[in-house]
């Protein structure tokens, strides 16, 4: 007995400290950084932007330290999987089909998608009106798979690229018609700019649920719903304390949260 009681004291004894270790732990944050406004390099190479100050604000209100660790946005979710971080947080649409590889959390942000060409370019049906147009879109995105199933059978040649920067270079140098991409992306990252002088949005909002999900959301791996309830509980409590607010007028003159 005196054993047993010794054994089950010592168990204890270990158990805690392992618990309180397990709870010091850095959370690894994944992320693109080369998608202003949302996450981007400033000139001494720190990342910035809305997704990286949200992530902050996440993690202070759960009261756990951020890691931040770069990826190319089409390896994110392999990097989750393999267990190179612990969640991604870099303007992931939350879709049913990444449903299937990842859990989310609710959204933390909703902004429509849109084209973007030559200003003075009118379309009205994407599918007439791009016929023979090359568009460039950031592979492995929402905007990818859209393109995919229904910009290329009517006629569109889709261009993909690892980075949206690189679209916007392309389009610049006139090696692409039009991006299909994040509308506030476009605008700040791009329309804004002096490279973007002589662009200008065009045709509708793109906003199918079936390819443009139901906003934006923070992923986990799959069975993590603990992480996932903890993020989405600190959403929550940063848009009632003012936090959210904070951060997003830091970057828009709008509510970004959408709907």
């Amino acid at each position: 007995m005196k054993k047993i009681a010794l054994l089950g004291a010592l168990a204890l004894s270990m158990l805690s400290p392992l618990a309180m270790a397990d709870d010091s732990k850095p959370l690894r944050i994944g992320i693109e950084a080369a998608y202003p406004p949302f996450a981007y390099k400033t000139p001494d190479g720190a990342i910035t932007g809305f997704d990286y100050d949200i992530g902050n604000a996440l993690c202070e209100e759960m009261q756990v330290k951020c890691q931040w660790i770069e990826q190319e946005f089409d390896g994110l979710i392999p990097a989750l999987k393999v267990r190179k971080f612990d969640a991604v947080l870099s303007s992931m649409s939350i879709t049913e089909d990444r449903k299937k590889s990842v859990d989310f959390t609710g959204k933390y942000y909703a902004t429509p998608a849109k084209l973007a060409m030559k200003a003075g370019t009118v379309i009205k049906d994407p599918l007439v009106d791009l016929k023979g147009k090359k568009v460039g879109v950031q592979r492995s995105s929402v905007y990818d798979r859209y393109a995919t199933d229904v910009l290329a059978p009517a006629g569109v040649e889709v261009v993909r690229y690892g980075s949206q920067n690189e679209i916007f270079l392309d389009l610049t140098a006139g090696r692409l018609d039009a991006t299909l991409a994040d509308s506030v992306n476009i605008d700040d990252g791009f329309l804004k700019a002096d490279a973007g002088k002589g662009f200008a949005f065009t045709g509708p909002d793109f906003t199918d649920v079936k390819y443009f999900g139901e906003g934006q959301g923070i992923a986990v791996r799959k069975g993590d719903t603990a992480l996932a309830d903890k993020f989405s509980a600190a959403i929550m409590a940063i848009r009632a304390n003012g936090k959210y607010k904070q951060v997003q007028d830091k970057y828009f003159s709008f509510d970004v949260y959408g709907d």
